[in-house]
């Protein structure tokens, strides 16, 4: 062969290989919440690269979103309670549903949510529980409860809030027996008050993302944080000392979502990333190695059995009683952003 012919050989399979990519899908989301592996099956399998941007909380989110960069990105990932939101602000557009021929597969009861109605803006990534990840060689050996965090007298050690408005203040909520949903301003105050107390106590180090607060505890920089449950599932894998629970009162059971954003510059690869990620064994396979539960019914029995049977990953029947579920509060919300307002500046 000529060095003609292999130069234009090479040319011709540089050329196929470029055609092959469909351009690059970005998807905005927490830090250290996909299995790294999938990028490069995603461009295997569609022709499209994953490019992924992080968050550390959904308020960062929808604030950079709201200040126009929207169309910086393709596919968002939220959690329920901030879903109904994006979509009055016009941050999200709708799914164009012959695209994701997948959702087939959702479980039922990831479908037609309130926040939601028909998935007309979203569907399903993982779920799972808010609670705190604690360092079993200091906290005392009975029931975990929020005491352990907002009573001075039942610390054990430093501890670390998580920095989300309604994750923490309707956490507190909980934990005075009230609803994680409520409107009622007293009790939004008295969240609030309790919160300032506790952020006042010599044990508190502040707040910071669920990933970054584990981190501390991981580090034995704080003996407790108020973190997500699949980040403390891998903790505990790499550091067995290190425990995870809802406490006693009850907590958060949340869903986050995958939305397309309104300015989304690759609409096509975005609904191409929605369905990738409702397929089975990619469900699993992310579930396998995130330590969260996934929202595909079909995927569980290829979820490894150790996931499947592990409580902190899949809450039993007797926590799953204590979860609720946060919802749009509506005007409301500025009870809420007045409150956490107040919280962070005290």
């Amino acid at each position: 062969m000529t060095t003609t012919l292999r130069l234009s050989g090479l040319l011709l399979a540089g050329a196929c290989l470029f055609s092959a990519e469909k351009g690059t899908v970005t998807m905005y989301m927490y830090s250290e919440y996909i299995d790294p592996a999938i990028a490069e099956q995603f461009l295997k399998d569609t022709g499209y690269k994953l490019d992924v941007q992080v968050y550390e909380s959904q308020d960062e989110m929808v604030s950079k979103l709201r200040a126009g960069a929207g169309n910086q990105y393709d596919v968002l990932i939220g959690t329920d309670v901030i879903v109904t939101k994006m979509i009055k602000l016009g941050l999200v557009k709708p799914l164009d549903q012959g695209l994701i021929p997948k959702a087939v597969g959702v479980d039922e009861k990831f479908r037609n949510p309130p926040f939601d109605p028909n998935n007309q803006y979203s569907w399903p990534y993982l779920w799972g529980t808010i609670g705190i990840a604690y360092d079993t060689t200091k906290a005392p050996k009975t029931p975990a409860t929020w005491a352990w965090l907002l009573d001075e007298k039942q610390q054990f050690g430093s501890f670390v809030f998580m920095d989300e408005q309604r994750s923490m203040l309707g956490t507190v909520l909980v934990s005075q027996g009230k609803s994680i949903n409520s409107r009622d301003p007293a009790e939004i105050k008295a969240a609030a008050d309790a919160l300032i107390a506790a952020k006042k106590t010599k044990n508190c180090v502040g707040f910071d993302g669920g990933v970054g607060g584990l981190a501390k505890v991981s580090g034995g920089e704080a003996a407790a944080a108020v973190v997500y449950n699949g980040d403390a599932a891998r903790a505990i894998a790499d550091k067995p000392t290190i425990g995870y629970a809802v406490p006693k009162e009850g907590g958060n059971l949340w869903v986050d979502v995958m939305l397309i954003s309104a300015q989304a510059p690759n609409s096509d690869g975005a609904h191409a990333l929605i369905n990738y990620l409702l397929d089975p064994k990619i469900a699993a396979q992310n579930t396998n190695v995130m330590k969260y539960a996934n929202g595909v019914a079909s995927a569980t029995p290829l979820v490894e059995e150790a996931i499947r049977t592990n409580v902190v990953i899949y809450p039993d029947a007797e926590t799953m009683k204590t979860l609720q579920v946060m919802g749009d509060v509506g005007k409301e919300n500025r009870l809420y952003d007045e409150a956490w307002t107040a919280v962070k500046a005290q």
